[in-house]
């Protein structure tokens, strides 16, 4: 199936006892670009996240934020920096005798000072971490990627309706181009006739130049060209697996064709059939580049 490369997915809850949000959000790019943010301490994480995501994504610009409550069963150390608190009480003492201050120094007072308590926290058991954020990732993630193909599919649809109208206007070329040939033939034998008057035309020499303008005029492979591209494309719109790119060497191949039909035909109504297909080729153009 088609994906976007445009999406989003959450998971927020409770996961193995520990809360956690894992917030996933994609737009198109090139490559596979990734951005994890975590808290504070938890950057281990990153390699984790990053693999994850491989696994369901190959293209598009990726931003992840991970967020895991602390775990409260992990034993916490609770210590008192003596020397600090020493010199925090002696400058309040020197405030008090040198200004007559009252002297309500407690321990409340002193331990909001910074540095004087300092918490120590045994280390976080990483695998457990990780463990939990995968089965969080993994349900977000799903989540984004369900959403790109629901947009993917819209795509298809766009890019499909897009290529009929064009195979159409191809059409009307082909059924146009044979036309042209025997109006120029018209014009040609009328304009001899009129500068040569009652000379007898040679029919050979009308029909010589008749062949040689439909040579430079015939556009029937460019054509065939452009239903073989987008078959291609039809064909590739029906795949499950990663085709931008594909898709977008053969819009430029599209394109190819239909600048090489434009500079050989020679009649106005052509000439707009040529500007309505680049119109539509352009339309897909900018379709594809958010399929991933």
């Amino acid at each position: 199936m088609i994906r976007s490369m445009t999406g989003y997915g959450r998971f927020e809850g409770s996961v193995d006892g520990r809360n956690v949000i894992f917030e996933i959000k994609s737009v198109n790019h090139r490559f596979l670009e990734l951005s994890c943010r975590t808290q504070r301490g938890y950057g281990f994480l990153e390699d984790t996240v990053k693999e994850l995501v491989s696994k369901y994504i190959t293209r598009g610009k990726v931003d992840v934020f991970v967020s895991v409550d602390a775990d409260e069963n992990v034993a916490a150390e609770v210590t008192v920096n003596h020397s600090l608190a020493a010199g925090y009480v002696n400058a309040m003492k020197e405030l008090c005798d040198t200004y007559n201050l009252k002297d309500d120094i407690s321990v409340s007072v002193l331990s909001r000072y910074p540095d004087v308590l300092t918490v120590h926290k045994a280390p976080e058991n990483e695998e457990q971490v990780i463990s939990i954020v995968k089965k969080a990732g993994t349900q977000a993630i799903e989540s984004l990627v369900a959403m790109r193909e629901r947009e993917g599919e819209k795509l298809r649809k766009d890019v499909l309706e897009h290529g009929r109208k064009v195979i159409d206007i191809v059409a009307e070329i082909e059924k146009r181009s044979p036309q042209i040939v025997e109006e120029y033939r018209k014009r040609l034998y009328e304009r001899l006739s009129e500068v040569l008057k009652d000379t007898t035309i040679d029919p050979q020499r009308i029909l010589t130049e008749a062949a040689i303008f439909a040579d430079k005029t015939a556009v029937d492979e460019e054509t065939v060209r452009l239903r073989s591209h987008f078959a291609q494309m039809n064909d590739m719109l029906s795949q499950s697996e990663p085709v931008g790119r594909k898709l977008d060497f053969i819009v430029q191949e599209m394109n190819r064709e239909a600048n090489t039909i434009g500079s050989k035909v020679s009649d106005a109504i052509l000439a707009h059939k040529v500007v309505d297909i680049k119109a539509e080729i352009e339309k897909i153009r900018e379709q594809i580049q958010n399929i991933e």
